[in-house]
């Protein structure tokens, strides 16, 4: 055969595995003098081989082939024009995590298709500027961020060509958007959830603005500025959603309300005026942040004597802006010992939650992916008809987690500072895996009853008022907040004179109940605390053992009856007396094994 026959026929060979790659008998394969950079719709041009059908350009051809095959296979096209940024860079970077995404779930089916991609990964770079800079301005994020992300999806290192430039840029897109690459590997078989953490990168690079919400993304308020005004009217309209939605919908009312409570003073003088509330729409979708969800909570003769003095607050309107990144430098320089952690704890938890997308197969399939075990079989037999294999997942569950810590004025010090320490470490590691998490904080507005009590002396001590104090919730950082923008809240924890005292059952009841709001199928909600529940004020008034009795029956119920898995960390006491499931640690040096034991527990297949 005549050299210009085998390069016919090479293109011919190559435009059918295309085509049967892609399922789509369209796709076609044209010689160039070199690829390019993305398939012209259902056609690829690729770098001709020559007459001697050079080895190497071979696989080049086929891994330009392949890539074009994998995205008609596996991309959405009309949903990736809905969710992709404007031309520009944002728009590149876009593409390119759309490209290592298909050609990721290509490497991780075929073996022979991983080979040539990584033929094809080499030949991109070989002409790219990344080869050339010498400043990290000049090495193309595109380029940069689909090699970081190619990384992460497949685990093959970046070609040796592309390693200089791309260590110039690498901490600076690592720093800013480190999480939502360690976290696109859980989203890898879903587009739209994929391209909703794609976007988050952009944002997080300062290449996009944030994204206007569409029928394919799914409803991530809680990522909205809290004093939205758009924000704020949802609950009128989507009340009656379904839970899929409404969680969300509801929870961001919940916090609108709460500052635009603070804002105006509202949240201490209004005493649950129903026609105020009807106003707003907020009383149907969720309560409003002075008062206690009841409804969903245990049989109890526990009582508040007046709910108007408390409050729900975000920690940012707790101290100024310039306190907070002081606060949070204190913070930073305790942490500096335990930096190792994270990354342990990240990657043994990737590993957890990983292992619940195990994959298997289906055998003898008269549709599917071609099974290499039967090839012999369909080269005797092409008409045989149960050749074929196809992919089958194991059900993963959505998981949310929610940690609630006791800010009380016991934990002053050592205890608070590991807290704090416990709280960033693993907003960082689930952020990575993945997992949505809230941290919560609990403590009152004052010591020794504050205005309740006052309210309580001034109607002339009525018997058995129950709760005396105000209390004081504290948002450190919603689920669907990224960490970045909730790391400085962290430091509060470190300022004098916010721990006060404990009312531990109402805490978490309020913890438990942001929980069920939340639309994911698993919640765990994780405690850390120094013990018992204190409030002078309140033990005065009522017998001692009113807010430990208390405790006891809201832990006892969200053990025995609820879908949220409860568990504990003791800092320097043993709280087993009260949690089922709890570990102690005495001092930070424990802080690491003692998450690892608890989470790893926490996230057995189960």
């Amino acid at each position: 055969m005549s050299e210009p026959d085998s390069l016919d026929k090479f293109r011919r060979v190559l435009s059918g595995a295309a085509r049967a790659i892609a399922r789509d008998v369209e796709a076609e394969v044209t010689f160039g003098s070199e690829s390019s950079s993305a398939a012209l719709g259902k056609v690829a041009r690729v770098p001709s081989p020559g007459p001697g059908l050079d080895p190497r350009m071979v696989a080049e051809a086929r891994g330009a082939a392949d890539a074009m095959a994998l995205r008609l296979r596996y991309s959405d096209a009309a949903l990736h024009a809905r969710r992709a940024p404007p031309a520009g860079d944002a728009r590149d970077v876009f593409d390119a995590l759309e490209g290592a995404r298909v050609e990721a779930l290509g490497s991780r089916a075929m073996a022979g298709v991983e080979g040539n991609l990584a033929e094809l990964a080499i030949a991109r770079v070989r002409g790219d500027a990344i080869t050339r800079a010498r400043t990290a301005e000049e090495v193309p994020l595109a380029t940069a961020i689909g090699l970081l992300a190619r990384q992460r999806l497949t685990g093959t290192q970046p070609p040796e060509a592309a390693r200089t430039g791309l260590a110039m840029i690498a901490p600076w897109i690592e720093e800013r958007g480190g999480a939502e690459l360690d976290a696109l590997a859980l989203t890898i078989d879903d587009q739209a959830n994929f391209a909703t953490l794609a976007r988050r990168l952009l944002e997080d690079l300062e290449l996009a603005e944030p994204e206007e919400p569409t029928e394919d993304q799914p409803d991530e308020g809680g990522d909205e500025d809290p004093g939205d005004d758009d924000g704020a009217d949802e609950p009128d309209d989507a009340g009656d959603e379904g839970a899929s939605s409404g969680g969300d919908v509801e929870m961001r009312a919940e916090e609108d309300s709460a500052e635009s409570d603070q804002d105006d003073g509202s949240d201490h003088d209004d005493d649950g005026d129903e026609s105020s509330s009807g106003e707003d729409g907020d009383e149907q979708a969720q309560p409003r942040p002075g008062r206690r969800n009841w409804d969903e909570a245990p049989s109890t003769d526990y009582h508040a004597y007046t709910e108007r003095f408390d409050e729900q607050i975000a920690a940012a309107d707790l101290c100024d802006a310039d306190e907070l990144a002081r606060l949070r430098a204190t913070l930073d320089l305790q942490m500096a010992a335990f930096q190792g952690v994270v990354t342990r704890l990240a990657n043994r938890l990737q590993r957890r939650l990983m292992a619940q997308q195990a994959r298997s197969w289906d055998f003898d399939q008269e549709e599917g992916l071609l099974d290499a075990a039967r090839l012999a079989r369909v080269i005797v037999q092409p008409g045989h008809a149960l050749s074929y294999k196809i992919e089958r997942e194991t059900e993963f569950r959505d998981t949310v987690v929610s940690l609630l810590i006791d800010n009380s004025g016991s934990m002053r010090g050592r205890p608070i500072s590991i807290a704090a320490m416990s709280a960033d470490i693993l907003a960082r590691t689930l952020e990575r895996c993945g997992v949505a998490t809230e941290i919560l904080g609990f403590t009152t507005r004052a010591w020794k009853g504050g205005q309740s009590r006052e309210a309580w002396l001034a109607e002339g001590r009525p018997a058995t008022p129950g709760r005396l104090n105000d209390l004081r919730h504290i948002l450190y950082k919603r689920a669907d907040e990224p960490y970045r923008h909730a790391r400085g809240n962290l430091g509060l924890m470190m300022r004098e004179g916010l721990l006060k005292e404990n009312i531990d059952g109402e805490a978490l009841l309020w913890a438990h109940n942001r929980l069920m709001a939340r639309r994911e199928e698993r919640r765990i909600l994780m405690v850390i605390s120094d013990g018992a529940p204190v409030d002078d004020s309140t033990a005065s008034a009522n017998s001692g053992s009113y807010l430990d009795a208390h405790l006891r029956t809201v832990i006892g119920w969200i053990e025995q009856r609820s879908s949220v898995e409860l568990a504990a960390i003791g800092i320097g006491h043993d709280v087993t007396r009260y949690y089922k499931r709890a570990v102690t640690i005495m001092d930070a040096e424990q802080l690491g094994g003692a998450l690892v034991e608890q989470l790893a527990g926490l996230f057995e297949l189960r």
